[in-house]
């Protein structure tokens, strides 16, 4: 499983967050034509390598116009602004729930609701760019998995919209709920409400550097000088060595006879979004000669909440049922194959002697549409391929 750790040793930021995505190797062009599917304007973007207190590091700064008024959004202003934009539905589902959780904070900390919450600072140009340039970097990165190391908040005051306000500043401190926090000397802001948002919502956990195998290494810049240690933050690109152990998941499932299949649709896509492991619905026979689905999420632990509060809002159900499973797995890596269509990326999964590869799906379709061909062609090509590698 590709997976990304960010170590968030000076904080974070969101411009710090999607350059150090960058620096360790997401396509600076790519992102360009991705932001620009947004269609907002007043701005230059800038993406440079930088030397930040010794170390070489890449720097995303998104420069407003000297006489560009940036308006204070809505929530609903940049969903539009992302539903109308030229991005994958899973990017746009992903960048909307960054600041749906940004509109909560902030929501919570004044008193009101997140319809009426006017964004600031976060509802900027740059912001938006910050958010959504994570998303397509982490996409172009094959990011399965997001794991991060406990925050520093840093220490003092932070000058905002509102005035002067105490580091971390409310938002930051209501997104920072339940996330281990990181003692530092350092003072000033050293976590942002976007740099919280993005990664409390992205992180399937926080902890140490997990086991793993390190394919890449990139460093983003921040824009302030650190006074005890650099203003940068790292993020470690690779694969986990732990796929072949047993661990343990939750299964959560609720019976469905009252939703309609777009209904259960849009459920399941928002419980994958928000990091779910699998999901599926089966069809079955009720009582009163019903017929209705079972809704099944397997997720972490650590996420049961989550999809819980999901399933009862997203869907009719009444209870949910919930219990923990022994799961054994593959141990997992990527092998990249050369085709007439192009590289395609194959799942290889092993243990005790047996293997079983499969082409990535998102590889195939992305081929066939642009080679106009069958996908099935793609596919077919794609097992050859590994196959003849295999042997040789």
């Amino acid at each position: 499983m590709s997976i990304a750790y960010f170590d968030c040793f000076c904080g974070a930021g969101g411009d710090m967050i999607v350059a150090s995505l960058v620096d360790a190797g997401a396509s600076a062009e790519v992102l360009r034509e991705g932001l620009a599917s947004l269609g907002l304007g007043g701005y230059t973007l800038s993406i440079e390598s930088v030397n930040k207190q010794g170390f070489a590091a890449t720097r995303f700064h998104v420069q407003l116009g000297e006489h560009v008024q940036q308006p204070h959004r809505h929530l609903e202003q940049i969903a539009e602004i992302l539903e109308n934009s030229g991005l994958q539905r899973s990017a746009k589902e992903k960048a909307t729930r960054i600041f749906e959780r940004l509109a909560e904070a902030e929501a919570k900390v004044h008193g009101t609701s997140i319809e009426k919450v006017h964004f600031h600072e976060v509802g900027a140009v740059d912001a938006i760019m910050d958010v959504v340039g994570v998303v397509l970097a982490m996409d172009q990165l094959h990011v399965e998995r997001v794991i991060c190391s406990p925050i520093p908040t840093g220490s003092g005051t932070v000058i905002c919209d509102h005035g002067v306000m105490p580091v971390p500043a409310p938002a930051t401190s209501e997104l920072l709920k339940g996330v281990p926090i990181a003692a530092c000397d350092e003072a000033g802001e050293l976590i942002t409400p976007t740099g919280a948002a993005i990664l409390t919502t992205l992180a399937a956990e926080f902890g140490p550097l997990p086991a793993m195998t390190v394919d890449s290494i990139g460093y983003g810049a921040g824009t302030r000088e650190g006074h005890r240690r650099p203003n940068v933050l790292r993020v470690l690109i690779g694969e986990t060595t732990r796929n072949g152990d047993a661990d343990e998941i939750a299964v959560l499932e609720t019976n469905l006879d009252d939703a309609s299949p777009e209904v259960v649709g849009h459920c399941m896509e928002r419980l994958l979004t928000e990091g779910a492991l699998d999901v599926y619905a089966v069809p079955i026979h009720m009582k009163k000669s019903r017929t209705g689905v079972v809704l099944t999420v397997l997720c972490e632990p650590g996420r049961a909440e989550a999809m819980q509060r999901l399933l009862f809002a997203e869907t009719t159900t009444f209870g949910v049922r919930r219990h923990n499973a022994a799961r054994v797995k593959m141990s997992r890596r990527h092998v990249t194959v050369n085709t007439p269509f192009g590289d395609i990326r194959v799942k290889v999964g092993e243990r005790n002697g047996v293997v079983t590869a499969s082409p990535e799906f998102g590889d195939c379709r992305a081929a066939a549409e642009k080679h106009n061909v069958p996908l099935r062609e793609v596919i077919t090509a794609a097992n050859a391929a590994w196959s003849a590698k295999r042997k040789g």
